[in-house]
Parts: C-alpha cells; structure tokens; sequence
C-alpha cells in the first residue's frame, strides 16, 4: 500500500476518518474529502504529513469532479476511491415525504454514483483501480423501519455497485469496484440522522470505527468485492431470508 493514492469521502469523521489514520499509517497518501472544514482539517493533521484535505460537497457533481481533478493535479494519480459520504433518516415507511426519498438518495447513492463516474476515466486510462463503497448491513437486511428510507437507499447502492462492476470489468478486469457492509457502529451516525434518532453508541454489540478500518484497509490489500466488517454477518443475512421463506 506504500505510495497508493487513496481518496477517502466523508472523512471529517466517524468511518472516513478513521480509514484515513489507518491507511496513512500503512503508507498510502490520502486525501480527506468532506462538508466541514473545520472537523475535515482535524481528521488530516492526524494522518501525518502525507495527508491532505479537499473541502467539497459531494452531492454536487461538480464538486466531485473538481476533487477529481484536484486529486490528479496535485498526486498525478488515484488507485483508490473510497465512497464513505452517508447519513440516516429516522421515519417509518407510511410517514416517508417525497423530499425525504430524494434527499437520502442524493446523499447515499447519488454521492457514490458521482464518484465512480468521476474517478472511472482516469482507471481507464491507467488500466486498474479500485473504488470501494461503505454500504451497510442494512441493505442487506431491512430490519428497522425507523430506518427505511436508508435501507432502501443502500439497497439501491449495492445494486448499483455491483451493476457498475459488471460493465466495467467486460473490458477492463483490473479496475474492482468493492462493498464493504459495517452493522452497529460507534460513531455519530444515529444522532446526526434526519428527524434525529437514538445515538448508535448506545446499541450493543457494535464496532469501533478502527475496527471497521482495519477491514476497509485489508479490502484495499485483498480487493475481494463483498466484505462484512463483523463476523456471522452472512449467516445472519441467510437465517433472515431463510425465516421469511418459511413463513410464507
């Protein structure tokens, strides 16, 4: 991983920060990319010199492009993009707005859409790269209708990796498009959602954003294309699908 350039989005904390702290300390030079200036230039400092922040919204198309090229100006390369900009909604299905469906599609599918098409020529061009999206394990599972909006959301982000995989790598093999799927995780998620929510530090059984960057930074060394930060999350999936099968 020594000299790979890695982008990471939504980085001023929780996951992207930490992925960046890890990754800068096995070598790579990583550029922080978020909303707040302030939070985006703490999480920086704290990767070392070899790091740097790029403060940009990445709901904007053109936002992204201008990291993109910002990125390629200044390092003269990308080997990894790394989709991490999300954020939750606290609202049953029968309650969900029009404004709320869009908004948490803009926000966690159209943020990941914008960057792979950005990044996708420059992979091209060189012949190999690697995008990796932080989804979650509930768009894999829909368990929490106070959450659905998000779940659907991440569904639709999944299917959308996986698609952008296959088209990609009919011409081009090299170039991966990896998921990485966290459940619980200790960060500010649950009390930064729309409409607010309980704080996912409170829930049991969940992960220290460290440890969700230990597994992002083997699936950069590893590029397997579907990872689970926790162990028994694909028993867990299969034992959902298999109790509603025979419930029916």
């Amino acid at each position: 991983m020594d000299s790979h350039v890695i982008v990471i989005t939504g980085a001023s904390s929780g996951i992207g920060a930490a992925a960046a702290e890890r990754l800068a300390a096995d070598g790579a030079r990583v550029v922080l990319v978020a909303r707040r200036a302030d939070r985006l230039t703490e999480a920086a400092s704290r990767c070392g010199p070899r790091a740097r922040a790029i403060v940009a919204d990445m709901t904007v198309r053109a936002e992204v492009d201008r990291v993109v090229a910002d990125v390629l100006a200044n390092e003269r390369r990308i080997d990894v993009w790394i989709n991490n900009v999300g954020r939750g909604l606290t609202r049953p299905p029968s309650e969900l707005t029009d404004d709320d469906v869009a908004g948490m599609m803009r926000v966690n599918v159209m943020s990941a859409l914008y960057g792979m098409q950005a990044v996708l020529p420059h992979f091209r061009s060189s012949g190999r790269g690697h995008v990796i999206t932080i989804s979650s394990m509930l768009g894999r599972i829909p368990l929490s209708p106070l959450r659905s909006a998000y779940t659907a959301a991440k569904h639709f982000l999944n299917a959308l990796t996986m698609l952008m995989r296959a088209e990609v790598q009919a011409t081009h093999p090299d170039i991966q498009f990896s998921l990485v799927s966290p459940g619980v995780v200790y960060t500010e998620f649950g009390g930064s959602a729309l409409y607010g929510g309980p704080d996912s530090r409170a829930f049991p059984g969940g992960q220290e954003p460290a440890e969700v960057a230990e597994v992002i930074a083997g699936v950069v060394r590893s590029r397997r294309p579907d990872v689970y930060t926790k162990p028994g999350s694909r028993a867990q999936i299969a034992a959902y699908y298999e109790a509603i099968g025979e419930d029916r």
